[in-house]
């Protein structure tokens, strides 16, 4: 193994990846797997680097004067193989002095028509100060922009054509076609569009859940608290007074009929899924820069769900079975779902480190199984994670709440539903239909780029959402509430304005990250980062910095209040929600403090309030 050149905490020179720029950063850690340091720069930006991207600072320095340097800025001298108007014809000779003497003026001439190549294409990019080195290094910009057309965030504008324009100025006829090639690459390479660069998989330093003590509980907490709300739910009076609940027999919470109608329905959407409708789009960057491709056909799945369901309705198939074996339903669930887990952890074991979650690498078994080992696990081209994500539990919701509605028509002799189950089945809908319809916008989500698929998704997918978040509906079957229509209207009026927010604000920032340099979105001000992306600071994102969690906890609010006053227990969700949130704008901010350094003080500085207005 080889022993390391740096140590932690000395201050060295690391290669800008993707370019030839060298900036001062300091070594914080290394990793004896990957061979990899982890650097700091000025501006806060954290990467992982190879050796070879490395210098010393005195090394640095030395070599900048010399002739022949290893640097990458450096490689274009092999330029001096071609023949420049400098050279004499092939008839005449020199002598081996002369000749050195001309190969260094040579090296030094071709060296500095680089620089001026690079010059003039890179100011031809940008305004003057704008995305210089100063921001890498952690100088704040004197302003900010607005005029996303010449703003560089993951995408190239027009410097290709541009560098074959002045190549061709400059150009000095190599020899050979194949190093003129690789000369034109590697100078295109550099201009190429800043792209948010990742670090490496490496080891998890910093522990989220309370570490393996937390983990380990939550394994235990979560299917419990599951229970125990739906047992609530089932009685006359489900006060939180009502404690603790008699418990109901081993062997009325499980069926193998309910097992089995459980598995069709999760094989059904696998089918869904696997069918080749919809079209395909990539993922965002993976740590090595491979990019996953994803079939967009969620909403195309809704509708056959629903067919199949109004076909089972049409044979008259008793769809409030749902609601008579509810529980043993979710214990179904939730037995599957650690089924899946150990299956997940187990295969992840053998996964190459780069495919690992930057998140679940801790090395502690408890912690990596509870949230995911694996960033990206696939059985061919079917995504584990990407699949559960959205269908069986998202879209067996929606089955849950049409199940509640027929069994309280049923159960209280109703011809209709009540104004209360109408307001909840609607609002619900509408946010499983919104969320399938733009499925692609989860792709950017932290489920996807950072969690890896274990316990903690999976139960989250297979069990809470689906049972969970149909509390409401549930909780009306046995407990009906009458809504007048003032009352119900105030209640729409909330949720509308909850979904609009959460919308707008989800498509404000999807199609900023999409097409930065689309002309409706001129009028968004932005700060730019070391990486590439930029920060919004007008339009929702400039009110609050997670707009999109304040228009869900509205919503959530609005789906609880047609269930009344009578007890807390239909308020869990929402109760739960503002905790869940919040305790993802943390993680949130953790991150972003860590990628984007300086700039996301600045903006922290510029928009203040994290959810709520004026509160937090």
């Amino acid at each position: 193994m080889p022993n390391r050149r740096f140590a932690d905490g000395e201050v060295v020179m690391g290669r800008w990846p993707g370019s030839v720029l060298y900036y001062e950063v300091q070594v914080t850690s290394y990793d004896d797997v990957s061979h990899l340091y982890t650097v700091k720069y000025k501006d806060g930006t954290e990467l992982a680097l190879k050796e070879s991207d490395i210098r010393s600072q005195s090394s640095f320095k030395h070599r900048k004067s010399q002739s022949s340097s290893s640097s990458p800025s450096r490689r274009s001298t092999s330029r001096s193989r071609s023949r420049s108007p400098g050279r004499p014809a092939k008839g005449r000779r020199r002598s081996s002095s002369q000749s050195r003497e001309h190969k260094d003026d040579k090296k030094k001439t071709i060296q500095e028509t680089n620089l001026a190549l690079l010059v003039l294409v890179f100011s031809f990019n940008q305004k003057p100060s704008e995305n210089n080195t100063r921001r890498y290094n952690g100088e704040p910009d004197s302003t900010e922009r607005n005029e996303t057309s010449c703003v560089i965030l993951e995408q190239k504008l027009k410097p290709d054509l541009e560098i074959e324009r002045v190549l061709e100025q400059y150009s000095l006829h190599p020899r050979k076609e194949e190093k003129k090639k690789e000369e034109r690459h590697s100078e295109k390479k550099f201009f190429e569009t800043i792209k948010t660069i990742e670090k490496a998989s490496s080891k998890t330093k910093e522990l989220e859940f309370g570490g393996r003590i937390g983990t380990f509980m939550l394994i235990f907490f979560l299917p419990a608290t599951v229970l125990y709300l739906l047992l609530m739910c089932k009685q006359d009076d489900p006060s939180l007074m009502n404690f603790p609940l008699p418990l109901p027999a081993l062997e009325s919470l499980w069926e193998a009929r309910v097992f089995g109608v459980f598995l069709l329905w999760f094989f059904l959407q696998a089918l869904f899924y696997l069918l080749p409708i919809g079209k395909v789009v990539e993922g965002l960057p993976l740590s090595n820069g491979r990019k996953l491709q994803y079939r967009i056909n969620g909403f195309y799945a809704f509708i056959l769900t629903a067919v199949a369901i109004g076909a089972l309705l049409y044979f008259q198939f008793e769809l409030h079975y749902l609601y008579d074996h509810f529980i043993q339903f979710a214990v179904s669930a939730a037995a599957f779902s650690m089924a899946l887990s150990i299956f997940l952890y187990i295969r992840s074991l053998k996964a190459p480190e780069e495919e690992l979650a930057p998140g679940g690498n801790s090395g502690y078994f408890v912690y990596d199984f509870f949230t995911g080992h694996e960033l990206n696990p696939r059985i061919g081209s079917f995504d584990l994670k990407y699949f559960c994500e959205l269908r069986p539990g998202l879209i067996g919701w929606v089955v849950i709440n049409l199940a509640m509605l027929l069994a309280e028509m049923k159960i209280h002799n109703q011809s209709m539903p009540s104004l209360s189950m109408i307001l909840v089945n609607s609002f619900q809908l509408l946010y499983v239909v919104d969320a399938l319809w733009n499925e692609e916008a989860i792709l950017t989500t932290m489920d996807i780029t950072h969690d890896g698929f274990g316990f903690m998704l999976a139960f989250g997918d297979l069990v809470w959402v689906p049972f969970v978040y149909s509390l409401q509906a549930f909780y009306l079957v046995g407990h009906p509430t009458a809504v007048s229509w003032p009352v119900a209207a105030a209640i729409i009026i909330l949720n509308c304005i909850g979904y609009y927010i959460f919308r707008s604000a989800n498509s404000q920032k999807n199609n900023f990250r999409r097409n930065p340099a689309d002309p409706k979105l001129a009028y968004l001000k932005f700060i730019p980062t070391a990486t590439g992306k930029g920060l919004l600071v007008t339009g929702w994102w400039g009110f609050v910095r997670h707009p999109n969690y304040l228009g869900d906890i509205i919503m959530a609010l609005a789906w609880s209040l047609p269930c009344g006053f009578n007890h807390i227990l239909p308020y869990f969700y929402v109760i739960y929600f503002i905790c869940l949130l919040v305790h993802r704008e943390a993680r949130d901010e953790h991150h972003c403090k860590q990628k984007y350094g300086v700039a996301w003080e600045r903006y922290c500085q510029r928009v203040p309030y994290r959810i709520f207005p004026y509160i937090y």
